[in-house]
């Protein structure tokens, strides 16, 4: 799956030196003692795409802070968030480090490092304050600015807004959290949402699953405000749904990654479709696919997968929901963006 260059985990072209040693805290100090607690000889790291190139450095301060005989691996395998650990090497190392997310699954072999970001998050929410209609505001936010959340609702309260927050589902870590799969915590009762962070499909997300609301992108790395406006990501999805409705034979993804599978979805369309076939894989791309030979795809994976890549495949790919559509079971006005609740 491809990672657009604004979205969460991926600092490219955000203007941000990458020296870990100013912008982010590698919480090396945690890490180093879990080993020594543990007396681990095998650690192993796994970064983000956007923060990959930051591993060999991060491994040879950590080797300076370890004994020799302490082997640190990185993973190569790509990761877009905690739902997506490695757990081949995982299970082959006695400390498992993930970087740039917050824990998701919990477990005493894995140390979640978040990397909170650095960037004054003030200035961007002042100028998004001309786009807020109301006196009341729900505030949320990504894993990097969370460490500035209470700050974020305090300056807000400052300026007379009454600030509406809440935790979402398991799968989420903090109060007022978004994930790229998940908006639990949006679902409060103001009329505002204020999203402080990068990149636009958090807030998209957001506003297709709460329609109703006003979705204000606050972004602080790339100092700019927006609107969150669904439009032509919605006509973009209702064209894929349009061309699947002729599908007779359909593709069922079933996503192996530890945080992704949702076998109930899946195995529920093979029970009502005697020519879908379950198509097991790790990686979702448009190569691995093309050899099969399906008229449309369903994928029951990451929503991610559908929305970023959707186009890049060479067959219509849906999501469960908008499989039903395309098979009459539901109406087309009932377009719903896809997202993850609960845990593993």
């Amino acid at each position: 799956m491809s990672q657009d260059a604004t979205s969460e985990g991926d600092l490219r072209n955000t203007g941000m030196s990458l020296k870990h040693d100013r912008e982010w805290d590698y919480e090396l100090e945690q890490i180093v003692e879990a080993i020594e607690e543990r007396d681990a000889k095998r650690v192993g790291l796994q970064f983000p795409e956007g923060l990959k190139r930051r591993g060999p450095a991060v491994a040879d301060d950590l080797r300076q802070l370890c004994d020799d005989d302490v082997t640190f691996m990185l993973s190569g395998q790509p990761c877009y968030g905690a739902c997506d650990l490695d757990t081949y090497l995982m299970r082959r190392t006695d400390v498992f480090v993930h970087f740039g997310h917050s824990p998701m699954k919990e477990s005493d072999k894995i140390i979640y490092v978040p990397l909170f970001s650095n960037v004054d998050p003030f200035p961007i929410m002042e100028d998004a304050l001309d786009d807020i209609e109301g006196d009341e505001v729900g505030l949320v936010t990504t894993a990097q600015h969370m460490n500035r959340f209470e700050d974020m609702c305090d300056w807000l309260e400052e300026r007379g807004y009454t600030v509406q927050t809440r935790k979402g589902d398991d799968r989420l870590t903090y109060e007022g959290q978004v994930l790229g799969c998940n908006y639990a915590s949006a679902d409060i009762p103001a009329d505002d949402v204020l999203y402080v962070g990068g990149g636009k499909f958090h807030p998209l997300g957001l506003a297709m699953e709460h329609p109703d609301k006003n979705v204000v992108i606050a972004d602080p790395v790339n100092n700019v405000v927006t609107i969150a406006d669904t439009r032509k990501f919605m006509k973009q999805r209702y064209a894929s749904v349009h061309k699947a409705m002729d599908a007779e034979k359909w593709g069922v993804i079933f996503c192996t990654k530890i945080g992704q599978g949702r076998m109930e979805i899946a195995e529920k369309i093979l029970e009502d479709n005697e020519n879908a076939y379950l198509i097991t894989m790790d990686e979702v791309t448009p190569d691995r696919l093309r050899n099969f030979d399906m008229d449309a795809f369903v994928n029951t994976g990451c929503p991610r997968i559908t929305t970023d890549d959707g186009p890049r495949f060479h067959k219509p790919m849906l999501t469960p929901q908008e499989y039903r559509i395309a098979v009459g079971d539901e109406p087309l006005d009932s377009l719903e963006f896809d997202t993850f609740h609960g845990t593993w």
